[in-house]
């Protein structure tokens, strides 16, 4: 079934403006609040969800919305129907910091999968779209991911989950792992950046873990459109409540996938 174009409008709509209001305040003194101790808020994360959720709510009163700041309850339950996944600012540390490498994210779902995306990065005024079945695109260009089938030959990129440092040794370990198997490994500190630039070809595979809907919800639906390939560490079926999450040009999956379950199985050893 055929999608409102006003689905897609809307979502464009939010994101830009999204990225307006993030460049409007960018390294102005905003205030900044802890939600733990190393995960951040800004009061303009709260203002873009704000506006957002009254957008949603004038223009489609039946659906539901799960932003990251302002959702209360069961983060992890899927609504029947048309529920919009939301980050106001994916890279709020980056953002807090002064540092340009963020985004506004917006998914909807149906029944929980994903039907379109928007991501919209200010800075560099990019902005990533998808329409489930129509393609990915960058600034309205198609995008495509990478053909690059050697893990020696790769581009990864990563990052770290706000609980940190209560599994460093973890966390590093797998890191290092990969950059023993790749030709480098980034880490730029926004996951629907970090996805949406394996769709465009820039990065040639990601993994993260305890991640949230709204960080991927977006940006994974990118990915599948532009012919790459989206699993939870398992190799299953992607699903944006699932934690942990590997994704690649489709080429690189099994190779990826392959040194996680090798890492893993090394720590439950004790031979790691």
């Amino acid at each position: 079934m055929a999608l409102d174009p006003l689905l897609l409008a809307t979502a464009v709509e939010a994101v830009l403006e999204a990225g307006a209001t993030q460049l409007a305040s960018l390294g102005r003194g905003i205030r900044v609040d802890k939600k733990g101790s190393i995960d951040l808020v800004t009061e303009v994360d709260l203002a873009i969800e704000r506006r957002f959720r009254e957008m949603i709510a004038a223009r489609f009163p039946e659906h539901a919305v799960l932003g990251e700041e302002m959702t209360t309850g069961d983060r992890q339950v899927i609504p029947p129907g048309f529920c919009w996944v939301f980050d106001p600012i994916d890279g709020t540390t980056n953002y807090a910091h002064g540092l340009p490498i963020f985004c506004a994210s917006l998914a909807l779902e149906r029944d929980g999968v994903a039907v379109l995306a928007a991501v919209y990065d200010p800075t560099r005024r990019e902005l990533f779209t998808a329409e489930r079945g129509g393609g990915a695109f960058l600034n309205g260009t198609p995008i495509r991911v990478s053909a690059t089938g050697s893990l020696l030959d790769s581009l990864l990129c990563t990052g770290f989950p706000y609980d940190v440092h209560e599994s460093v040794a973890e966390i590093v370990g797998l890191f290092g792992t990969f950059i023993g198997r790749s030709r480098a490994v980034r880490r730029l500190g926004s996951a629907a950046l970090d996805l949406c630039y394996v769709a465009a070809g820039r990065f040639d595979g990601f993994w993260e873990q305890r991640l949230h809907p709204w960080d991927t919800a977006a940006a994974a639906l990118v990915i599948e459109e532009a012919g790459g390939v989206v699993t939870g560490w398992d190799g299953g079926v992607f699903q944006s409540r699932q934690p942990n999450l590997v994704a690649s040009n489709g080429l690189l999956q099994e190779q990826l996938l392959g040194v996680i379950h090798e890492f893993r199985a090394r720590r439950v050893s004790g031979t790691d």
